[in-house]
């Protein structure tokens, strides 16, 4: 029997998911000589042979949680719930090539929505070129269950790690931020509209790109590519699932380095503005800490800057500092504020 040796006890959600994570593995040590990279990136990393490496990810969405089925379309699941993974593959600059799908489901869901969400799921192993080579089915008390196992190759040596972050290094994003989350806010909107009255029919025309962001977003397969044609090296990357404010503060952690992140650089579609206004949110609060925008944050040596200073995917938002310099995000009137992690962070909710 394993005793408990400690009569005290710690609520999971103080200590954030990340934080759950490093202490329950802490003590846990490396023993092959092919585990490349474990746990603390977006992905694991394994020699696999001479030339190339394996890299390993995997992750769990639980309806309640991670999504409401009442505005979450099955077959959209089943497309996200692979693009999330894909997502942290090519994070580490890899291209992913198989996925494992497991479920759990209540007898509530007929075949045919099962069918759905696999649907959903054939669509994104069509569009980014995976093969489905396995998963379980069980059954569930509490609601759909789905977790997805994903696995890439890189080239031995090439894979881009969260570490590699070095002082006076450029940050840079892909595409905009915060629309995911205000996609979100737009749907809990409508849901709760809904509730009042079961015969409204949501406009949700002005809010198109919003909406598509959370219930279809894409990963960013096209980057390492684009960089590679660019001639640029990632010095360090991470995907934005959890807010860029979260992602910044794992490069820095990570790199052991700090970071100036200037607001007035945060890319933002006109649509998250708007819709912003509309909700009386800050912008800038909603790109740092709203999540599941699933672009890449990375960084560059500032010698790279002329080959991507032209190139509208990419957007410098700031530069790597010393480690005892902190990690700030310098204001449009040009105020330093620490930058704290407020991204999204599952966990709290059972508080």
């Amino acid at each position: 029997m394993f005793e408990n040796k400690n009569d005290s006890t710690t609520s999971i959600g103080s200590m954030g998911e990340f934080g759950l994570i490093d202490h329950l593995t802490k003590n846990f040590k490396i023993k092959q000589n092919s585990t490349i990279k474990g746990i603390g990136d977006d992905a694991a990393v394994i020699s696999c042979d001479s030339n190339q490496e394996l890299v390993i990810t995997t992750d769990f969405l639980l309806e309640g949680v991670h999504f409401d089925l009442s505005y979450m379309p099955l077959k959209h699941l089943g497309y996200k719930s692979i693009i999330v993974n894909l997502s942290d593959v090519y994070a580490m600059s890899a291209e992913p090539t198989q996925i494992t799908v497991s479920i759990a489901v209540s007898n509530r869901f007929p075949v045919e929505a099962l069918e759905e969400l696999y649907e959903g799921i054939r669509a994104a192993a069509e569009i980014y070129k995976v093969d489905l080579i396995g998963g379980d089915t069980t059954s569930s008390t509490t609601g759909l269950l789905i977790s997805v196992t994903a696995v890439g190759r890189v080239n031995k040596g090439e894979a881009v790690y969260r570490s590699g972050a070095k002082e006076n290094d450029l940050l840079v994003v892909t595409g905009d931020l915060g629309a995911a989350y205000m996609g979100l806010q737009v749907l809990e909107r409508e849901k709760e509209v809904f509730k009042v009255n079961p015969n409204s029919q949501p406009d949700l025309e002005p809010y198109s790109y919003l909406v598509e962001r959370q219930l279809k977003p894409e990963a960013r397969k096209d980057i390492s590519r684009l960089l590679a044609e660019l001639e640029v090296k990632s010095t360090a990357m991470i995907d934005i699932s959890d807010g860029l404010s979260s992602e910044i503060i794992h490069i820095c952690k990570n790199s052991k380095v700090g970071c100036s992140l200037y607001e007035e650089k945060i890319p933002l579609d006109p649509q998250v503005i708007s819709a912003c206004e509309e909700f009386n949110l800050d912008s800038t609060t909603i790109a740092l800490s709203g999540g599941e925008d699933y672009e890449l944050l990375f960084t560059i040596s500032t010698d790279d800057y002329p080959k991507i200073k032209a190139n509208p995917h990419l957007t410098v938002i700031g530069h790597i500092t010393n480690e005892k310099e902190g990690i700030h995000l310098i204001t449009r009137g040009g105020t330093k504020i620490p930058m704290v992690a407020r991204g999204w962070n599952a966990l709290k909710n059972e508080e």
